[in-house]
């Protein structure tokens, strides 16, 4: 909970910065999504380096994870 990952669409370049939060912290006006969001579903488990395409009413996005700049236990934050 609370990471935060920066996200490249592979088709237009737009880079996204997103933190997963339960979905009662989820705000995406604040860059925060539940982990149950078809989005905080489809990058759960990726690293950085990974590409998955995430399906969306419009069409297939492609996306690529490309950095993940804030893990809570990577930084030793375990009560967040």
């Amino acid at each position: 909970m609370n990471s935060k990952v920066e996200i490249l669409d592979l088709d237009t370049q737009e880079t996204m910065t997103y933190a997963l939060v339960f979905p009662r912290d989820a705000n995406i006006d604040e860059g925060r999504i539940s982990i149950l969001a078809p989005l905080g579903t489809a990058i759960l488990g990726y690293r950085v380096g990974d590409e998955f395409e995430w399906e969306m009413p419009n069409g297939q996005r492609r996306l690529k994870i490309v950095k993940i700049p804030y893990q809570p236990e990577a930084a030793g934050d375990y009560d967040r």
